[in-house]
């Protein structure tokens, strides 16, 4: 059974940094792309980012380059994303997920979410 579970969600000032993780099991991923997305309230998930597990390539969306960064580990099978000078804007429920198609769908596994909160 595939398993995505996310962590390292809370509550950070604005300009505070934390680090979200998504380990992964049940199955390899070895060619799959590995992505976080948000939902903020009343809005639609959004893409943030992606890391391609076979060959480390990594995308973002335009709002949060230059402040956060996806890596992963594979022997850990995890996945983490480093969120640095957070805003209030970026408070969500953050989802990581994977993809055998790209880095922009297919996304057929899903975490349960994990909140940030970033107050003002």
């Amino acid at each position: 059974q595939v398993q995505l579970v996310e962590s390292g969600g809370g509550l950070v000032q604005a300009g505070g940094s934390l680090r979200l993780s998504c380990a992964a099991s049940g199955r390899t991923f070895s060619s799959y792309v590995m992505g976080w997305f948000r939902q903020a309230p009343g809005k639609e998930r959004e893409f943030v980012s992606a890391i391609s597990w076979s060959d480390t390539s990594t995308y973002y969306a335009a709002s949060v380059k230059g402040r956060f960064t996806i890596s992963s580990d594979n022997s850990k099978n995890t996945v983490y994303l480093q969120m640095n000078s957070l805003k209030p804007e970026d408070t969500a429920v953050y989802y990581c997920a994977a993809s055998s198609v790209g880095p922009f769908s297919g996304y057929k596994y899903w975490g349960q979410g994990t909140q940030v909160t970033v107050s003002y």
